[in-house]
């Protein structure tokens, strides 16, 4: 049975309680988790912040880069580890993690490390009356200790899009898991010590939301700024907590994320991209699809292309190289989904496939399993079609002019992503243009370059992250003006 600690100054922290960490496979308790107290939080922010005046705040940028670097190089040395936790918190393939959570979760440090090394600042000349002049120009600082509260999703690439930015700008962080997902921000805690990240730059805290480590480091008043990616209700928690000593917030938060089919699209490219975004990860990705709006003319051949791919999804546990689909994150979780699956049925809708739970065999049968689901027929008032439910589902409707599809796509309180699946290049630029959502992907899904801006709109969030729009949140500019 492991033990999982808190990683507070450099070392790692028992706690006097602890709670279970269970498979989403079979529902077995794999590891007892420390449950950082208000005691253990404040440890861990008072030690951030003795780094920011330690040796951490008196590296030029060239040796901390070179050490963020050296974080990557590490994580992918180990990446067998990182694999191996990674799948046993989530449930997913290995398959997909091998290819995104990991090595985008290393490259993420690489990444930021990068624009923070290359990005210039401003520089002004100004006329005075003495007709001598004035020089202005603008320096960056850390914010100071970055408070970081993690997904259970992606738990590794999700943490380090935000640890690596604000590491990157010299700030040091306290970082609250998921309580589903505690193992691989521990694990870089070894990373960090064995690259030589000095203590208290890097700090983890284990725990629950109210009453618990989220909300004591939220509303610790030694975290200087906040950033959240998670469901919407506790963003907004999060954003009361952060008014209290009016500290900066960047909050990713929930989506109903629409894809708009036309009829002249590719529709084989159509057909994998809408795979991939309502069914990966078991359906768990903020940037997911749940309502597919196919216009009409290719509706039905949609509808049948798309229940045979979901069907042909092969149910299976990580290892297996053919496992198409994992189960959901916690029996929590799928309690939750199961709701909507009962709420598609009392609404009327068409279960075009699944709308169940598999059969599995064994202890499996005690995992949080559930099948990939296609409705039609219902309105767009309806429950599954406003509401986000995170999991393998989604809702195809027809539609019949481009006005109405925007009207649609658009008539929701979440604003995170869409895509759009059109070979006509104005129709796609004029869309995409219309379309109220921080992301619009045309004729492509997750096809993220990290140096453009990441964020939502509406109830998606607030501020946006990768690129120079991380520095924007994770350091201070300070304009000086020197008088000629």
């Amino acid at each position: 049975m492991k033990h999982i600690k808190n990683f507070i100054n450099g070392e790692f922290v028992a706690s006097a309680r602890t709670f279970e960490k269970r498979s989403p496979l079979n529902d077995a308790v794999i590891a007892q988790v420390s449950e950082a107290g208000r005691g253990e939080v404040d440890a861990a922010v008072q030690a951030a912040r003795a780094a920011l005046h330690g040796p951490w705040g008196k590296l030029v940028i060239a040796d901390r880069v070179e050490l963020l670097y050296g974080v990557a190089n590490e994580i992918n040395r180990r990446f067998d580890e990182f694999l191996e936790a990674e799948c046993a918190d989530t449930g997913k393939p290995m398959s997909l993690a091998r290819h995104i959570d990991i090595p985008r979760g290393a490259a993420n440090f690489k990444i930021f490390a990068d624009v923070v090394k290359n990005v210039p600042t401003e520089f002004f000349e100004m006329a005075t009356p003495d007709g001598l002049g004035a020089l202005n120009y603008a320096t960056r600082s850390p914010v100071g200790v970055v408070g970081i509260v993690c997904p259970w999703n992606l738990p590794l690439l999700l943490m380090t899009w935000k640890a690596g930015p604000a590491l990157a700008c010299g700030n040091t962080v306290v970082v609250k898991p998921s309580e589903e997902t505690p193992q691989t921000a521990t694990l870089l805690g070894e990373v960090m010590n064995a690259v030589g990240i000095p203590k208290g730059v890097y700090n983890v805290v284990h725990g629950f939301g109210p009453g618990s480590a989220g909300e004591f480091l939220t509303t610790h008043q030694g975290v200087n700024a906040i950033t959240f990616t998670g469901e919407t209700r506790t963003g907004a928690a999060i954003m009361k907590a952060a008014a209290d000593g009016a500290r900066p917030v960047s909050l990713e938060m929930g989506g109903k994320n629409p894809a708009i089919v036309f009829a002249d699209c590719d529709f084989d490219a159509a057909i994998e991209g809408t795979m991939r975004s309502v069914f990966s990860n078991c359906g768990q990705v903020c940037l997911g699809t749940e309502r597919v709006y196919v216009e009409r003319p290719i509706f039905d051949k949609f509808v049948a292309a798309l229940k045979l791919g979901a069907e042909k999804l092969k149910i299976g546990t990580p290892g297996d190289v053919a496992t198409g689909i994992g189960p959901l994150i916690s029996q929590e979780h799928k309690t939750k989904v199961l709701s909507y699956y009962q709420k598609a049925r009392d609404e009327g809708a068409i279960i075009v496939t699944g709308g169940g739970v598999p059969n599995m065999a064994g202890d499996l049968a005690h995992g949080a399993w559930i099948q990939p689901t296609i409705w039609t027929g219902l309105s767009d008032d309806a429950a599954i079609c406003r509401e986000e439910i995170f999991g393998p589902c989604c809702h195809i409707s027809p539609f019949d002019s481009e006005e109405e599809v925007i009207r649609r796509a658009n008539d929701t309180t979440y604003g995170l992503a869409a895509s759009i699946w059109t070979t006509n290049l104005q129709r796609g630029h004029r869309v995409a243009g219309k379309i109220e959502a921080g992301l619009v992907w045309v004729n492509s899904w997750f096809l993220r370059d990290l140096r453009t801006p990441f964020g939502g709109a509406k109830q998606s969030g607030i501020g946006r992250e990768g690129g120079v729009h991380s520095l924007e949140f994770y350091t201070e500019l300070k304009n000086i003006c020197i008088k000629l």
